[in-house]
Protein backbone atom coordinates (compact mmCIF):
# COMPACT_ATOMS: atom_id res chain seq x y z
CA UNK A 1 0.00 0.00 0.00
CA UNK A 2 2.96 2.32 0.53
CA UNK A 3 1.45 3.87 3.66
CA UNK A 4 2.68 3.95 7.26
CA UNK A 5 -0.95 3.42 8.34
CA UNK A 6 -2.13 -0.24 8.32
CA UNK A 7 -4.58 -0.61 5.44
CA UNK A 8 -7.49 -1.63 7.69
CA UNK A 9 -7.26 1.82 9.30
CA UNK A 10 -7.05 3.83 6.06
CA UNK A 11 -9.98 6.14 5.32
CA UNK A 12 -12.73 5.03 2.97
CA UNK A 13 -15.81 7.22 2.62
CA UNK A 14 -14.65 9.30 5.59
CA UNK A 15 -14.22 6.33 7.95
CA UNK A 16 -11.65 3.58 8.52
CA UNK A 17 -11.97 0.56 6.24
CA UNK A 18 -12.36 -1.68 9.30
CA UNK A 19 -15.41 0.28 10.46
CA UNK A 20 -17.25 -0.49 7.22
CA UNK A 21 -16.40 -4.17 7.61
CA UNK A 22 -17.46 -4.38 11.24
CA UNK A 23 -20.78 -2.65 10.59
CA UNK A 24 -21.88 -5.50 8.34
CA UNK A 25 -20.66 -8.19 10.73
CA UNK A 26 -22.31 -6.42 13.67
CA UNK A 27 -25.62 -6.28 11.78
CA UNK A 28 -25.63 -10.00 10.96
CA UNK A 29 -28.05 -11.78 13.26
CA UNK A 30 -26.20 -15.09 12.87
CA UNK A 31 -23.02 -13.65 14.41
CA UNK A 32 -22.83 -13.69 18.20
CA UNK A 33 -19.30 -12.40 18.74
CA UNK A 34 -16.36 -10.91 16.86
CA UNK A 35 -12.67 -11.41 17.62
CA UNK A 36 -10.22 -9.03 15.95
CA UNK A 37 -6.62 -9.96 15.24
CA UNK A 38 -4.52 -6.79 14.87
CA UNK A 39 -0.82 -5.90 15.17
CA UNK A 40 0.28 -5.88 18.82
CA UNK A 41 0.99 -2.14 18.76
CA UNK A 42 -2.47 -1.31 17.40
CA UNK A 43 -4.61 -3.14 19.96
CA UNK A 44 -5.26 -0.08 22.14
CA UNK A 45 -5.94 2.13 19.12
CA UNK A 46 -8.35 -0.44 17.74
CA UNK A 47 -10.19 -0.66 21.06
CA UNK A 48 -10.57 3.08 21.58
CA UNK A 49 -10.79 4.50 18.06
CA UNK A 50 -12.63 1.68 16.27
CA UNK A 51 -14.60 -0.47 18.71
CA UNK A 52 -15.50 2.02 21.46
CA UNK A 53 -15.84 5.12 19.30
CA UNK A 54 -18.22 3.42 16.87
CA UNK A 55 -20.11 1.40 19.46
CA UNK A 56 -19.45 -2.13 18.24
CA UNK A 57 -21.05 -4.35 20.86
CA UNK A 58 -20.22 -7.73 19.35
CA UNK A 59 -16.44 -7.32 19.48
CA UNK A 60 -15.54 -9.49 22.48
CA UNK A 61 -11.75 -9.75 22.13
CA UNK A 62 -8.86 -8.04 20.37
CA UNK A 63 -5.87 -10.37 20.06
CA UNK A 64 -2.36 -9.73 18.80
CA UNK A 65 -1.90 -11.02 15.28
CA UNK A 66 1.12 -12.89 13.95
CA UNK A 67 3.68 -12.39 11.21
CA UNK A 68 1.48 -13.99 8.54
CA UNK A 69 -2.25 -13.94 7.92
CA UNK A 70 -2.49 -17.59 8.88
CA UNK A 71 -0.79 -16.91 12.22
CA UNK A 72 -3.29 -14.14 12.97
CA UNK A 73 -6.27 -16.34 12.17
CA UNK A 74 -4.89 -19.13 14.34
CA UNK A 75 -4.44 -16.80 17.33
CA UNK A 76 -7.98 -15.49 16.98
CA UNK A 77 -9.35 -18.99 16.40
CA UNK A 78 -7.95 -20.33 19.65
CA UNK A 79 -9.48 -17.39 21.51
CA UNK A 80 -12.94 -18.57 20.44
CA UNK A 81 -15.15 -20.13 23.11
CA UNK A 82 -15.17 -23.95 23.07
CA UNK A 83 -18.97 -23.87 22.88
CA UNK A 84 -18.85 -22.13 19.50
CA UNK A 85 -20.09 -24.39 16.71
CA UNK A 86 -19.36 -22.36 13.59
CA UNK A 87 -16.53 -19.89 12.99
CA UNK A 88 -16.57 -17.27 10.25
CA UNK A 89 -13.25 -15.87 9.01
CA UNK A 90 -13.18 -12.57 7.16
CA UNK A 91 -10.52 -10.19 5.86
CA UNK A 92 -10.67 -6.83 7.62
CA UNK A 93 -9.94 -5.10 4.31
CA UNK A 94 -12.96 -6.54 2.48
CA UNK A 95 -15.49 -3.89 3.55
CA UNK A 96 -18.10 -4.71 0.89
CA UNK A 97 -19.31 -8.07 2.15
CA UNK A 98 -23.09 -8.32 2.49
CA UNK A 99 -25.56 -9.84 4.93
CA UNK A 100 -26.62 -12.21 2.16
CA UNK A 101 -23.07 -13.51 1.73
CA UNK A 102 -22.86 -14.14 5.47
CA UNK A 103 -26.22 -15.90 5.52
CA UNK A 104 -25.41 -18.16 2.58
CA UNK A 105 -21.90 -19.11 3.66
CA UNK A 106 -23.12 -19.99 7.17
CA UNK A 107 -26.00 -21.97 5.68
CA UNK A 108 -23.61 -24.02 3.53
CA UNK A 109 -21.07 -24.47 6.33
CA UNK A 110 -23.84 -25.78 8.55
CA UNK A 111 -24.67 -28.32 5.85
CA UNK A 112 -21.16 -29.27 4.64
CA UNK A 113 -18.87 -28.28 7.51
CA UNK A 114 -16.97 -25.74 5.40
CA UNK A 115 -17.96 -23.05 2.90
CA UNK A 116 -16.49 -19.99 1.25
CA UNK A 117 -17.48 -17.06 -0.94
CA UNK A 118 -15.90 -16.95 -4.41
CA UNK A 119 -16.55 -15.58 -7.88
CA UNK A 120 -16.14 -17.45 -11.18
CA UNK A 121 -13.13 -16.52 -13.28
CA UNK A 122 -14.21 -14.39 -16.23
CA UNK A 123 -10.88 -13.39 -17.75
CA UNK A 124 -8.77 -15.57 -20.02
CA UNK A 125 -6.04 -17.24 -17.96
CA UNK A 126 -2.53 -17.76 -19.33
CA UNK A 127 0.20 -19.90 -17.80
CA UNK A 128 3.48 -18.08 -18.37
CA UNK A 129 6.97 -19.59 -18.14
CA UNK A 130 10.03 -18.07 -16.43
CA UNK A 131 11.12 -16.71 -19.84
CA UNK A 132 7.99 -14.51 -19.96
CA UNK A 133 6.43 -16.52 -22.79
CA UNK A 134 2.98 -18.13 -22.65
CA UNK A 135 3.07 -21.88 -22.14
CA UNK A 136 -0.64 -22.57 -22.38
CA UNK A 137 -4.13 -21.14 -22.00
CA UNK A 138 -5.84 -22.52 -18.89
CA UNK A 139 -9.45 -23.69 -19.11
CA UNK A 140 -11.28 -21.19 -16.89
CA UNK A 141 -14.66 -22.95 -16.79
CA UNK A 142 -14.05 -24.52 -13.38
CA UNK A 143 -11.85 -21.76 -11.95
CA UNK A 144 -13.10 -19.48 -9.16
CA UNK A 145 -11.45 -16.59 -7.32
CA UNK A 146 -11.53 -17.08 -3.55
CA UNK A 147 -12.93 -14.38 -1.29
CA UNK A 148 -14.05 -14.13 2.31
CA UNK A 149 -16.14 -14.61 4.39
CA UNK A 150 -15.36 -18.30 4.85
CA UNK A 151 -17.17 -20.38 7.47
CA UNK A 152 -16.24 -23.67 9.14
CA UNK A 153 -17.13 -25.94 11.98
CA UNK A 154 -14.87 -24.66 14.74
CA UNK A 155 -13.25 -28.00 15.58
CA UNK A 156 -12.56 -28.69 11.90
CA UNK A 157 -10.79 -25.37 11.41
CA UNK A 158 -8.77 -25.82 14.60
CA UNK A 159 -7.63 -29.24 13.41
CA UNK A 160 -6.68 -27.77 10.03
CA UNK A 161 -4.61 -25.01 11.64
CA UNK A 162 -2.91 -27.39 14.05
CA UNK A 163 -1.88 -29.70 11.20
CA UNK A 164 -0.60 -26.79 9.12
CA UNK A 165 1.43 -25.45 12.05
CA UNK A 166 2.90 -28.90 12.71
CA UNK A 167 3.77 -29.34 9.03
CA UNK A 168 5.17 -25.83 8.64
CA UNK A 169 2.65 -25.22 5.86
CA UNK A 170 1.48 -21.71 4.91
CA UNK A 171 -1.72 -21.23 2.90
CA UNK A 172 -3.26 -18.11 1.43
CA UNK A 173 -6.69 -18.82 2.88
CA UNK A 174 -8.32 -21.04 5.50
CA UNK A 175 -10.23 -23.14 2.97
CA UNK A 176 -6.91 -24.47 1.66
CA UNK A 177 -5.99 -25.67 5.15
CA UNK A 178 -9.28 -27.54 5.45
CA UNK A 179 -8.82 -29.02 1.98
CA UNK A 180 -5.49 -30.48 3.17
CA UNK A 181 -7.48 -32.61 5.63
CA UNK A 182 -9.39 -34.11 2.71
CA UNK A 183 -12.55 -32.16 3.63
CA UNK A 184 -14.44 -30.62 0.73
CA UNK A 185 -15.46 -26.96 0.89
CA UNK A 186 -18.75 -25.64 -0.51
CA UNK A 187 -18.69 -22.50 -2.65
CA UNK A 188 -21.16 -19.64 -2.50
CA UNK A 189 -21.06 -17.14 -5.35
CA UNK A 190 -19.94 -13.74 -4.10
CA UNK A 191 -19.62 -10.42 -5.87
CA UNK A 192 -16.98 -8.53 -7.83
CA UNK A 193 -17.73 -5.63 -5.46
CA UNK A 194 -16.33 -7.69 -2.58
CA UNK A 195 -12.83 -6.38 -3.26
CA UNK A 196 -9.81 -6.69 -0.99
CA UNK A 197 -8.21 -3.30 -0.45
CA UNK A 198 -4.48 -3.90 -0.82
CA UNK A 199 -3.35 -1.18 -3.25
CA UNK A 200 -3.88 2.58 -3.42
CA UNK A 201 -6.09 2.25 -6.51
CA UNK A 202 -8.38 -0.08 -4.53
CA UNK A 203 -9.35 2.88 -2.34
CA UNK A 204 -10.48 4.76 -5.46
CA UNK A 205 -12.48 1.72 -6.59
CA UNK A 206 -13.92 1.45 -3.07
CA UNK A 207 -15.10 5.05 -3.13
CA UNK A 208 -16.88 4.34 -6.42
CA UNK A 209 -18.56 1.23 -4.95
CA UNK A 210 -19.72 3.25 -1.92
CA UNK A 211 -21.16 5.94 -4.19
CA UNK A 212 -22.93 3.38 -6.35
CA UNK A 213 -24.45 1.69 -3.29
CA UNK A 214 -25.71 5.02 -1.96
CA UNK A 215 -27.35 5.73 -5.31
CA UNK A 216 -28.99 2.28 -5.29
Amino acid sequence: MGSHVPKQFLTLGGQPVLVHTLRVLEAAGQIDGIILAVPEGDREFCLTEIVSRHGFKKVTKIVAGGDQRQDSVRRALFAVSEETDLVLVHDAVRPFLTLEMIRLVIEQATKHGAAMVAVPMRDTVKQVGPDGLIERTVDRRNLWLAQTPQAFRGKLLQEAHQKAEGDGFQATDDAQLVERLGHRVAVVEGSTENIKITRLEDLTIGEAILAARRNR
